[in-house]
């Protein structure tokens, strides 16, 4: 890759902290670009995250990462070729970076520069048939003769294909596991292929083994990295879907091919193309679409990467106190208990939008995030797509 390698004697404080407020407890995407935005750097939101996980735990204290073990996973990913990405970062992929509530840090090994470069996603079924494979070749290899890098999740089937058939022009695996975990294990030849000619990229800490709940979390960084996702076999609760349904809420471009009815394997991308997505026969279907509209460009969903990457419709224009500056999160003189009780009751197990809540609560959008933000840390908050909430009790 371009830029040097972290090691422990190189990253810088900030950079460490981010890390390390990245990976405490009950600290997801949202709550860390909010948190970032409200304190102007990791350092300043680490100090002062105790005091707002108390307000809604009775007591207990927030798991905060220590800096130690943030300097073991910058050894970790060293020792196997990697190295990290903040986002802000020039590095960090760009078309990643304009979603909403981008992954805080990255973890990347191989070819950096690829994320940078136009992408389409290929995903599909793992229990792939022999023409579905073939297709997913066809298509991976007519779409980097144009020019387009690859991305898919590395998972069996026609991800495999379609990463093999990129190999040549540039093809990016996105992985549920930490860089030094290969899964599945039967792609641990190709994973090593892909880490010397293309790129391997992961939010997950060095050590992290596959889990479920960790591959819809992949699949949001496939489609965030991708001007748009092809959908080749997809069963009805294929984790495909989930790909193709973030693609879609993110503004990106959806393919699908047809299938036969008979088969199960297909009966999720034909619903998909039920549903709108563009029924494709060739590679040249996709890069007529893609050309035509272009994403690599800051005009992607009608703001700059820092607009949109925030993810935070409530802290525009915040309240100033007396210095001029923002409020902090303690300051007693913008929050107080009955602006919590208010909030509190607000929500319910039923994922409401945030703006409702704002607009019900009668309070400042800023107020309404800070409570938010304290319920969050403390476990009792859930976040859904479409920027909704709901309370765990």
């Amino acid at each position: 890759m371009n830029e040097p390698s972290n090691s422990s004697c190189d990253i810088d404080e900030e950079r460490l902290s981010r890390l390390q407020l990245a990976q405490s407890d009950n600290i997801g995407p949202a709550t860390y670009h909010q948190l970032i935005e409200a304190y102007g750097s990791a350092a300043e939101a680490l100090a002062a995250l105790p005091h707002l996980a108390s307000k809604h735990t009775g007591g207990r204290r927030i798991k905060l990462c220590s800096r130690d073990r943030a300097l073991r996973d910058v050894e970790a990913a060293n020792a196997v070729g990697g190295r990290i990405l903040c986002h802000g970062d020039a590095s960090y992929p760009r078309l990643l970076a304009q979603t909403v509530n981008p992954p805080p840090i990255l973890y990347a090994s191989g070819r950096g520069e690829l994320l940078q470069q136009s992408t389409c996603a290929i995903v599909g079924s793992r229990n792939s048939s022999a023409n579905g494979k073939r297709f997913a070749r066809q298509v991976a290899k007519g779409l980097g003769n144009e020019g387009w890098n690859i991305a898919s999740g590395l998972a069996r089937g026609i991800d495999t294909a379609a990463h093999e058939a990129s190999l040549a022009q540039g093809t990016i695996a996105v992985v549920a596991t930490g860089l030094d975990v290969v899964y599945p294990p039967e792609n641990e030849k190709l994973y090593s292929e892909i880490r010397a000619e293309g790129c391997i990229v992961t939010e997950m800490p060095p050590g992290t083994q596959p889990r479920a709940e960790l591959f819809p979390r992949r699949n949001r960084i496939i489609a965030g990295l991708a001007a748009g996702v092809v959908v080749i076999e997809a069963a009805m609760r294929s984790g495909s879907l989930i790909t193709a349904r973030l693609a879609n809420e993110i503004g990106r471009d959806v393919f699908a091919v047809p299938g036969s009815p008979f088969d199960p394997r297909t009966a999720g991308t034909n619903k998909l193309i039920q549903d709108g997505a563009m029924l494709i026969t060739s590679y040249r279907d996709i890069v007529d679409v893609l050309e035509r509209g272009h994403l690599y460009s800051d005009s992607l969903a009608g703001g700059s990467p820092e607009q949109i990457s925030a993810g935070s419709q409530v802290l525009q224009n915040p309240e100033l106190n007396e210095t001029g500056k923002p409020p902090t999160y303690n300051d007693d003189r913008v929050l107080d208990d009955s602006h919590r009780k208010i909030v509190v009751e607000l929500l319910g197990a039923d994922p409401v939008e945030v703006n409702v809540v704002v607009r019900e609560a009668g309070l400042s959008p800023r107020i309404v995030q800070m409570v938010m933000i304290e319920l969050d840390l403390a476990g009792r908050l859930e976040r859904h797509s479409g920027q909704r909430v709901s309370l765990i009790a």
